[in-house]
């Protein structure tokens, strides 16, 4: 049986509906991924699937009993509070109980012990004791303190303390709106296996496309307010999606060709309004309404940048530098050097100094120790992830530009009407004040006054968070396009992965190590998966034959004498120096090859052959330097 059915539903709260006729049904342990362009509906459509927002017309049909948890993509203020308490919370009354039970034992001495005996007779009453257990279940998956309050962590662990509340609940359905957003990889990942453990249904809102090919079974978009359902992952979507556009388009052109023809006609004059007429007449009226009526899709963002020139060979040349605050140890003793065009991707959990590390770089803070070395020429855009270059109470079009009627982008003078318009501002929302804007519309705004600005370094701290695919699509095109040099802090693994050439890595201890590639070529080089490849290699080998008798004896006998190879065996050693001569040659085009800075902009099925290329050639070697040893070995 379904846990949930819509039916129909409507919904709007302005001249276009955000619900137009929906419908949708989740089924127990599916993991439905829903997506949409920013202001599409989706959080509120999760409001309406909780109960928060009734539809203006439809139904909403839940199964019996059907318990829902919803963590909304702001999470509620509750500094006061301990992480035990609101997670508690999800208990509903006993969770109340529970809570006032602690701060009376926690106050021992001036506790009323009458007071203290009644709830604790009403907790067993109600398996309040087992409950509890999944509370301390859940501190422990935590790993916080519970006597934490939620006033000392950072916004990714409240998001972490919210989540643990809906999962004591033991929902049927859980609702979770954009649950990565502000994450660090770490925290995303420690979430991937938490909702892959749940074993109820999940809806949830996310523009990270690895997180929803890691979750979701399936995919729901919320377009021009009717929802379609999509097979996982998101490549399948986009695929289907595609096909699904182009036979739009051609049905329109159908249509508007019809439209058109029968307009001709009507205005032949008298014979339009004889009566064997007048059902053509009441279907050109349908044809119009129906063409009034049609929702056309959102445009695309129009991303550019401004003209810039280009900056000095160095960006960056660090020289053994260290730095940190107090005890707090973020750079040790770190070489490394930053060349124009390279795109350098920074990757490390909350906290770790990436933000610091930024400042080093542009000049903004200097070494403790060491030497920066920095260039020439340099003209840099900064997008800040605290968005403090965007003043709340200023209106859209002062923020671009200040006033003034235009613009100067290339050159030329543009229209800050049209230009806003390419960042999907119409002309109703110019004059709206900053601070009236959702968060995908504040990261567009941001985004729209970054690129007037002429650069070649754009330095890009999480500039992901709150938008939606088809923008993250774009913005990837733009990066990729861009010829100067990118330093990009984002959370957005498949971002990552799409856009830089090289990884600065955050490993704690102020140790920080450069790795070609992105997220993923990370994973494939990190110290962890290096050790359990040959580990894996190792086990797959057979093993050897023990050797009968006194091993020590045949040592003794065979000491200071050569044994003769076989004929085969011999030509077999004397070919391997060549060989492994030329295998290491081709290893080294290939290794020159991928750390060139332009390898990375090829398409991704290039960039995956010549990595895979490369790593059987180096295993090729590896091998052959094995054989060479083993031959030498048995020749003594």
């Amino acid at each position: 049986m379904s846990l949930l059915r819509i039916k129909e539903a409507s919904l709007a709260f302005g001249l276009a509906p955000l619900l137009d006729k929906a419908e949708l049904v989740v089924e127990p342990q599916e993991r439905i991924s829903l997506i949409g362009r920013n202001g599409a509906g989706k959080s509120t459509l999760l409001k309406v699937i909780c109960g928060l927002i009734q539809p203006d017309d439809g139904e909403v049909m839940r199964s019996t009993g059907l318990k829902v948890a919803y963590l909304p993509q702001e999470v509620p203020s509750q500094d006061e509070e301990t992480v035990f308490e609101v997670v508690a919370d999800g208990l509903g009354e006993v969770g109340g109980w529970l809570k006032e039970y602690e701060r009376l034992v926690s106050d021992s001495e001036h506790a009323d012990l009458d007071k203290l005996e009644h709830l604790q007779h009403r907790i067993e009453a109600n398996d309040g004791w087992q409950l509890r257990q999944k509370v301390e279940a859940a501190m422990q998956r935590l790993e916080i303190p519970q006597e934490t309050t939620m006033g000392q962590l950072s916004g990714g662990w409240k998001r972490r303390v919210f989540l643990a509340r809906a999962l004591v609940q033991e929902p049927n359905l859980l609702l979770l709106d954009e649950p990565t957003n502000h994450l660090d990889i770490e925290m995303i990942q420690w979430l991937e296996d938490e909702l892959l453990q749940f074993r109820g249904g999940l809806l949830f809102i996310s523009h990270d496309r690895m997180f929803i090919d890691k979750i979701a079974t399936r995919i729901i978009e919320l377009d021009r307010g009717k929802l379609s359902s999509w097979p996982a992952p998101y490549e399948a979507y986009l695929d289907k999606k595609e096909q699904q556009l182009a036979a739009e388009e051609k049905e329109w052109e159908r249509f508007d060709k019809k439209l058109a023809e029968e307009e001709v006609w009507i205005r032949q004059g008298i014979k339009a309004r004889r009566t064997r007429n007048e059902g053509r007449v009441r279907a050109l009226k349908a044809l119009r309404e129906e063409r009034t009526q049609r929702r056309e899709r959102v445009g695309q963002v129009n991303l550019r940048i401004g003209g810039e020139q280009s900056s000095g060979k160095i960006i960056a040349e660090f020289a053994n530098v260290s730095f940190g605050y107090d005890d707090n140890k973020i750079i040790d003793n770190l070489t490394w050097t930053m060349l124009r065009q390279d795109r350098v991707g920074l990757i490390g959990p909350n906290g770790c100094g990436k933000s610091t590390f930024i400042k080093l770089v542009l000049g903004q803070l200097e070494a403790d120790d060491g030497k920066i070395k920095r260039g020439t020429k340099q003209q840099v855009a900064y997008f800040d992830q605290m968005r403090g270059q965007i003043d709340p109470e200023a209106s859209v079009w002062d923020n671009v530009a200040k006033g003034k009627d235009f613009i100067t982008l290339n050159d030329r003078e543009v229209h800050v009407a049209g230009y806003l318009r390419d960042f999907l501002f119409p002309p109703e929302r110019l004059r709206t004040p900053a601070k009236a804007l959702s968060g995908g519309e504040i990261n567009r705004l941001l985004l729209a006054k970054l690129f007037t600005q002429p650069a070649n370094i754009l330095v890009l701290d999480e500039p992901t968070n709150d938008l939606d695919m088809d923008t993250l699509d774009l913005l990837e095109e733009l990066l990729g396009n861009f010829k100067g040099s990118i330093i990009l802090v984002s959370h957005d693994r498949t971002f990552l992965d799409n856009v830089v050439t090289s990884s600065l890595v955050f490993e704690g201890d102020g140790r920080v190590v450069e790795y070609a590639g992105g997220y993923s070529d990370w994973l494939l080089q990190r110290p962890e998966a290096q050790s359990a490849k040959a580990a894996k290699e190792k086990a797959s080998k057979p093993e050897s034959a023990k050797p009968s008798g006194n091993s020590d004896e045949k040592k003794d006998k065979g000491a200071g004498q050569k044994k003769k190879l076989s004929y085969k065996l011999q030509r077999e050693l004397e070919q391997l120096p060549s060989l492994v001569e030329d295998l290491e040659k081709l290893v080294a085009e290939l290794q020159a090859e991928v750390s060139a800075p332009e390898f990375y902009e090829k398409p991704h099925e290039t960039v995956a052959e010549r990595l895979a290329l490369l790593e059987s050639r180096e295993k090729d070697l590896e091998q052959l330097m094995e054989r060479w040893l083993e031959l030498e070995e048995m020749q003594g």
